[in-house]
């Protein structure tokens, strides 16, 4: 999605990624194919959470006496934050990480839909604890947030079916098309300017950006014609590309700018120990392992530590 600026590594494919799977309430199917979300696995379970004491103990007097973390995610960017078949209820590979990491810290969770873009300007005026909506960690985002890593993975981009166009996941194959991007994401506030000036650079066309408030109204775009490609994570991606019954689909290629996920936090905010602490819990106690497992998630997006 996901980024302002953002994104992680994948060693896999696109093709290998495809098989496993950045303020008003949007639902995401009104906007998006239609299709029904297939993002868990219901055969995997996740072990139940027990306090993990010494990283509670990290966990400021102030967010202790409230009891309750704030976590605002950007439901439209399955399998990470997306609304379930009642269109009410939040669920995603991010909603279950942060429930988890509330409990390990003996807190509850209380989960906001926002924005995309609307995030991280709401941790910094303090609507927020946690800002957890698939974010690549990058150094212009670093500026305003603390980070907390729990996943890697990478950009790609997805076509019509077929690739009737015959683009490629490399930087010039992109010149003079039209391509679409979540607003607020490092594929639209980044990669794709950097992209189109190298094209101008190189006395080619340059590509013509197309954002949308939404991941699935830029993949609506690429079904509908309107553009020709949409740019965005790929482990969000190949799963929306599954689930669009046929309609669009990854291209083959190495992943763009890999990079890491990470749980934003307010600058310098005495929760990022104690939420630190609790990542490293999950990724050694295997409940990160199982969260993975129930969302598809390849094992290669796995990161060994939390911070």
């Amino acid at each position: 999605m996901r980024q302002s600026i953002r994104l992680p590594a994948l060693t896999v494919g696109l093709t290998l990624v495809a098989l496993l799977t950045t303020a008003g309430c949007t639902d995401a199917s009104a906007e998006g194919d239609g299709a029904a979300p297939k993002a868990k696995n219901p055969a995997a379970t996740v072990p139940e959470v027990e306090v993990d004491e010494a990283a509670a103990a990290l966990l400021p007097a102030e967010v202790k006496t409230k009891g309750t973390l704030v976590v605002a995610s950007d439901a439209s960017y399955r399998p990470f934050e997306y609304f379930d078949t009642d269109n009410k209820t939040i669920t995603g590979f991010d909603i279950d990480l942060t429930d988890v990491l509330g409990a390990k810290l003996g807190l509850k969770v209380r989960h906001v839909n926002a924005g995309f873009d609307s995030i991280l300007p709401g941790l910094a005026a303090k609507k927020y604890d946690i800002g957890a909506s698939a974010f690549s960690v990058t150094p212009e985002r670093a500026k305003t947030v603390d980070f907390v890593t729990y996943l890697r993975g990478g950009t790609g981009i997805a076509v019509k079916t077929g690739n009737p166009l015959g683009l490629k996941m490399a930087p010039k194959s992109l010149c003079g098309h039209a391509v679409s991007a979540q607003k607020g994401s490092v594929q639209g506030l980044s990669q794709l300017p950097e992209i189109s000036k190298s094209c101008a650079e190189a006395g080619r066309k340059p590509v013509a950006i197309e954002l949308f408030p939404s991941q699935d109204g830029a993949n609506l775009a690429v079904v509908s014609g309107r553009v020709d490609a949409v740019m965005a994570d790929t482990i969000s991606l190949a799963m929306q590309a599954e689930a669009s019954g046929g309609k669009f689909e990854l291209v083959d290629g190495p992943l763009y700018a890999p990079d890491r996920y990470g749980l934003a936090v307010p600058k310098n905010s005495p929760l990022k120990p104690a939420l630190e602490a609790a990542v490293k819990a999950i990724l050694s106690d295997g409940t990160m392992d199982a969260l993975m497992k129930k969302w598809q998630i390849s094992g290669a997006s796995r990161i060994k530590g939390g911070s």
